[in-house]
């Protein structure tokens, strides 16, 4: 590890890369404080300690979260991981920026939020997973570059994994544009390459934003050597809508069916021979336990520097992941286990410790709220709003319902695309594209989501209203167009004989059909 920390030092400088010109928007009264914002890939809402995991311990997370804010309805408005981080960095959803999916590069006119905090004298670095496109060059908006290519690895020579993930990369990391290989586990040569450039930064009398984007814990998880095997023996209880049974498929779409027999479905298990869930499951704990190691080193040497109640710590994941709910595994769906995500910010000079955040929040509000924390107001163009009086305990203006999108892929064309509108209370899911039913749930008294509304006669002025709220969405945030891209990568649409059969029409597809009348 000391080898490769040296070669960082040797390479590092500030990126010279050529951007638009920004039009700054207006200036706010602000300390500016230092930020680390800490992006896990995969990471579900509910895969914390403090959130009543069975078995998983989180200790570090845990105190951040008592040291600090939990966001606890977080979302992101893109389950996949490109969109995802696109709109994090530019608070635009997914039609707007255009990163639909995991292969096509970001377009190079988009505008990061961490250029706007070069322009007021933060210095910026980048650490870990950009992936958006097969590119990693150094990006716009960041004086320290130290990034790896695709998806990266967990080990080098690949140990502990049970399949090839596509754009799986091999590499090692891009530093400043000089080659660096890779010679331990991913998530702690991150860690180590994040305290490094903290210690040895070119511009300290600056304040300083770093942004640590980790592989961990994207699918295939593998847990350091060290931590596997640790929940080997510890208990876990599927979700109840994990079985394939009567109840289970009552009511619900025919593609959500025919799902459980492909890629991303519990049956096929991206076609891991012997597919065994509880296993998965376990397997993803143990790889978040290095996350969690990485955190807590983290934040114990801001503290050792002087820096950490000086420094604004956000941590989130860029989507969730299903372990069997609705009987899938990974994410793109508008299901709860999919979309949500969790949040966490620290900054005692900001808001209050044990803060805990009801509105709904999302990864489009990232930008705003952090660039509110340094003190510029909201650039227009950015979809997203902050929510930073909101930690600081204030009542504002906020969002009644967050847009959710997801647009077909060629690569996994079993998933639809998707757009749906998620309140306090109700979800609103629409499928653009298919033969199928829409979908509606009432998510405090059927937080599963077993019980399909979308016909029922009580909620049908609902759903009127739920549907042109997503319209409205779209329409003010320039969503009116989907945008096509080139396919790239390869096509998984395999199925497996003797497992989970097709799905059926639902059953008020027979109905007599309402006379169309003047």
């Amino acid at each position: 590890m000391k080898k490769l920390l040296s070669i960082c030092l040797a390479a590092m400088f500030s990126a010279k890369l050529v951007s638009a010109e920004i039009t700054m928007p207006k200036k706010l009264k602000s300390k500016k404080p230092n930020i680390v914002f800490f992006l896990t890939d995969d990471h579900r809402y509910d895969a914390l300690g403090f959130m009543g995991h069975p078995f998983l311990k989180t200790p570090h997370l845990d105190k951040l979260a008592a040291d600090g804010a939990h966001m606890k309805n977080a979302f992101v408005t893109t389950s996949l991981c490109s969109p995802s981080r696109a709109s994090i960095l530019t608070g635009k959803y997914a039609h707007s920026h255009g990163v639909i999916d995991n292969y096509n590069d970001v377009d190079p006119t988009l505008l990061f939020f961490p250029q706007y905090l070069q322009k007021i004298g933060y210095e910026t670095a980048f650490i870990g997973k950009w992936h958006m496109g097969d590119s990693n060059e150094p990006q716009r908006g960041f004086d320290h570059w130290a990034a790896f290519r695709g998806q990266g690895t967990y080990y080098a020579d690949g140990h502990g994994a049970s399949r090839v993930v596509p754009q799986n990369n091999y590499d090692g990391y891009n530093v400043n544009g000089k080659k660096v290989p890779q010679l331990g586990y991913i998530t702690d040569e991150l860690t180590d390459m994040s305290i490094d450039w903290l210690d040895n930064r070119k511009q300290k009398e600056k304040p300083f934003f770093m942004y640590v984007s980790h592989k961990g814990v994207h699918s295939d998880f593998v847990a350091r050597d060290e931590d596997r095997g640790i929940y080997k023996n510890k208990a876990w209880t599927p979700p109840s809508t994990y079985a394939n049974t009567p109840e289970n498929r009552k009511n619900k779409p025919m593609w959500l069916i025919n799902q459980r027999n492909s890629r991303h479905g519990s049956d096929y298990g991206y076609n891991l021979e012997n597919f065994d869930l509880t296993f998965y499951f376990k397997r993803y704990s143990e790889a978040l336990i290095p996350i969690d190691d990485a955190v807590g080193r983290t934040v114990e040497h801001l503290r050792k520097i002087g820096e950490l109640d000086n420094t604004l710590f956000v941590y989130m994941g860029d989507n969730g992941f299903q372990f069997g709910e609705q009987g899938l595994i990974d994410k793109r769906t508008a299901y709860e286990a999919s979309i949500r995500v969790p949040m966490i910010m620290r900054y005692p000079k900001g808001f209050k410790a044990g803060t805990v955040v009801d509105e709904i929040v999302a990864n489009i509000d990232i930008a705003p709220t952090i660039l509110e924390a340094a003190g510029l107001a909201k650039p227009e163009q950015m979809h997203g709003d902050s929510f930073w009086k909101i930690l600081q305990g204030k009542e504002i203006p906020w969002r009644d319902y967050l847009l959710y999108e997801y647009l077909w892929e060629w690569n996994y064309p079993q998933t639809p695309t998707i757009h749906a509108v998620r309140g306090d209370q109700y979800k609103y899911i629409r499928y653009h594209g298919v033969w199928d039913t829409d979908e509606l749930y009432d998510l405090v008294n059927d937080p599963e989501e077993k019980n399909n509304l979308i016909k029922a006669p009580e909620h049908q002025e609902r759903i009127a209203e739920m549907k042109n709220r997503m319209f409205s969405i779209l329409a003010s945030t320039d969503g009116k167009y989907i945008p096509l891209k080139k396919d790239k990568g390869r096509q998984f649409f395999n199925r497996l004989k003797g497992k989970a059969d097709q799905g059926e029409f639902p059953k008020w597809y027979y109905d007599k059909m309402i006379p169309v009348t003047k």
